[in-house]
């Protein structure tokens, strides 16, 4: 009977562990298994500690194998940014803090504001009619510059 409950209750049913995903917009989202970490030492001037602690990031996102739908993945592509290379690599580099934790939190922030900025779609621009006193402001301003012109030309003889 003791092997019974045993066998039984050795895993206790408890809630999945599913991996950390990263918010963009409305139901989109970035999967953490998408993203590649590795640790660097900053560059620049330091104290004792610079030459020791590799607390830099370097986070790299492969947009054509990731788990973002096609549209979104051509999307981040087309961006102009240096950041992305031609196979659709982002590589983004975080040095700003001396926490590994915090420079990985900024990265992964960067990125998520990159893909923002890719699928935001832009209101479209409609022409507004000039007002019926601007344009005739219009005229007046032509009618006066036409005199001024006319009265450059060659004086006529009496």
């Amino acid at each position: 009977m003791r092997s019974v409950l045993r066998a039984c209750c050795a895993k206790p049913a408890g809630p999945v562990d599913l991996p950390p995903m990263f918010h963009v917009q409305d139901s989109l989202f970035i999967d953490e298994r998408d993203l590649t970490f590795t640790m660097i030492r900053a560059q620049g001037a330091g104290g004792q500690n610079v030459n020791k602690v590799s607390s830099a990031v370097h986070l790299r996102f492969d947009v054509r194998a990731s788990r973002l739908p096609l549209e979104v993945q051509d999307a981040v592509c087309a961006l102009n940014d240096h950041r992305i290379s031609k196979e659709g690599v982002i590589v983004i580099k975080s040095q700003s803090f001396r926490s590994q934790e915090k420079n990985r939190a900024e990265a992964i922030e960067r990125l998520v504001g990159m893909v923002r900025s890719a699928i935001r779609v832009d209101k479209p621009r409609r022409a507004t009619k000039p007002t019926r006193a601007s344009q005739r402001r219009r005229v007046q301003r032509k009618v006066l510059h036409g005199e001024v012109k006319r009265l450059r030309g060659r004086v006529q003889g009496d």
